[in-house]
């Protein structure tokens, strides 16, 4: 088989999520991370569920067990991309990270990014359905900048509330389609860039390899080395996620499917709209990780 795998953010965490997940020693050092008991029962509270610190290392443990016990049942992935903190359990994936340092890093990237909102508190307000220069001329009249692109006329925009709030006004006056993101800092904008530098020292002391498989990064196209990586993971958090450039290189790989790791479907509904024509799921799909495997192979060459 020929498939991509790509791993999902924040945002679209829930209860149910993974039905198919077992139990395994990375999901133990998740909730032990957390101090929760039944992560599942956490995640009904919406308060807990939103905070972003539960909420990065939470999505990290689950994708990087979610891949660990989905692994030895399929070939490797072709190609391999995640989406904002989705980064760090697919640089694991990849090869790049060890799971257990993946884990560790997610809480320190959480903390970072938390430490800067608290000096500069902000949000992510997704907007489509505005033309290009429409967007321009809401960001030149709001200041807020592009965290996120995930197409020609759906982006996601951050900066301080106050401007969110006049942004989603704007927008929807104008046509456009609004959502405020279940986040409270604004990630990939340069409100987080002390964050960014933050992180940075901290991965010079945490050991790189060079990717086993294709690997592409949000804010670095193909990552080929441990130094590049280094470098991606840490810039992200301040840059704009460019994730339609994610879905086009991991589409110049000629993928026969695309399988989504995390929460809901998002990734995979994005990827069927650009390319119909390449199957896409999520393991929120499925019921078990034999099925996923299934379907997987039923898409090989």
């Amino acid at each position: 088989m020929s498939f991509a795998l790509l791993i999902s953010g924040q945002g679209n965490q829930h209860p149910a999520m993974l039905p198919w997940l077992a139990d395994d020693a990375i999901v133990n050092d998740m909730r032990t991370r957390l101090g929760v008991e039944d992560w599942r029962r956490a995640l009904a509270d919406p308060g807990w569920a939103e905070r972003n610190d539960n909420a990065q290392t939470l999505l990290t443990g689950l994708a990087l067990a979610a891949w660990n016990q989905l692994a030895p049942l399929v070939a490797s992935p072709a190609a391999i991309a995640g989406y904002s903190v989705g980064e760090l359990p697919a640089f694991s994936a990849a090869g790049v990270l060890e799971p257990a340092s993946a884990l560790a890093l997610a809480q320190r990237r959480a903390e970072a990014m938390d430490e800067c909102a608290a000096r500069a508190p902000g949000g992510l307000l997704a907007v489509t359905g505005l033309s290009r220069p429409g967007l321009e001329r809401l960001r030149a009249d709001t200041g807020l900048a592009l965290a996120i692109r995930n197409g020609e006329e759906s982006v996601i925009l951050g900066g301080p509330i106050a401007a969110l709030a006049q942004a989603q006004r704007a927008a929807e006056l104008a046509g456009a389609q609004c959502t405020r993101l279940r986040v409270n800092v604004a990630s990939h904008t340069p409100w987080m860039r002390e964050a960014a530098d933050s992180f940075s020292r901290t991965l010079e002391n945490v050991r790189f390899h060079a990717p086993r498989v294709v690997l592409f990064s949000n804010a670095a196209d193909r990552i080929r080395d441990a130094s590049s990586a280094r470098v991606a993971l840490a810039a992200q958090i301040a840059t704009t996620v460019r994730w339609d450039e994610c879905m086009e290189n991991v589409m110049g790989r000629q993928v026969r499917c695309v399988l989504e790791i995390g929460p809901g479907q998002a990734l995979a509904r994005m990827w069927s709209q650009r390319y119909p024509g390449v199957p896409a799921r999520a393991c929120d799909d499925f019921r078990s990780a034999a099925a996923i495997a299934a379907w997987l192979n039923s898409h090989a060459d």
